[in-house]
């Protein structure tokens, strides 16, 4: 018995190696929090301050007049959470894997950021065509869902709980595509209220 025991052990161990080899977990619980906070500040800033709301898909001229200049706006607040946030992903991260010794950057986190690169790069070209033609009621759905294909990609070089936030991301970009009015509540669930939740999960679970 106390060999079965031992042997079910060493499997654990050899299993838990392997998987700290092929998987990117110096992802810190704290940066989703931020970037939760930070995408919450965003979006009330966004709605109340720069009243932006979108109520229909096709704007006639998205490139003139009053909803141009608050489009700017909320574009150039969207550009500062999306550097905050992600530098506060990098600098946890790498406070992270320098407590266990190990590197941040390895061939498992190139791998992980390209796979996360190509839906993030073809929804971000996507965005601004649809800027050029008007179709400014599609871009928070773009950005929910593009976000939660690179996550669920990701999820293949990390924790397996990062493709359940990207599957719920799409659930929520779609959502906002077809209720566009209800658009910039479902980017605030999305990236904040989620990401705040994810954050508090992944900390207790892997970090305490």
């Amino acid at each position: 018995m106390k060999k079965e025991q031992d042997y079910i052990r060493d499997l654990s161990e050899i299993r838990s190696m392997m998987e700290r080899s092929s998987k990117f977990l110096s992802l810190a619980g704290w940066a989703g929090i931020m970037a939760g906070l930070y995408a919450l500040t965003g979006a009330y800033i966004a709605y109340s301050v720069f009243d932006f709301a979108p109520d229909k898909l096709v704007y006639n001229t998205p490139l003139a007049g009053s909803l141009s200049s608050d489009l700017l706006k909320v574009i150039l607040l969207a550009i500062l959470i999306l550097i905050l946030a992600v530098g506060t992903a990098i600098l946890l991260s790498y406070k992270k894997a320098a407590r266990k010794g190990q590197k941040l950057w390895h061939a498992i986190t190139r791998r992980l950021l390209i796979n996360m690169a190509v839906p993030l790069v073809a929804g971000g070209l996507l965005i601004l065509i649809l800027l050029a033609n008007g179709l400014v009621g599609l871009i928070i759905p773009c950005t929910l869902v593009f976000y939660g294909l690179a996550l669920y990609n990701a999820g293949q070089f990390t924790y397996e709980e990062v493709k359940s936030l990207g599957l719920i991301q799409i659930g929520l970009g779609l959502l906002s595509a077809y209720f566009v009015e209800y658009s910039v509540l479902g980017w605030a669930l999305g990236f904040g209220v989620f990401h705040i939740m994810y954050g508090i999960y992944m900390h207790y679970r892997y970090e305490r």
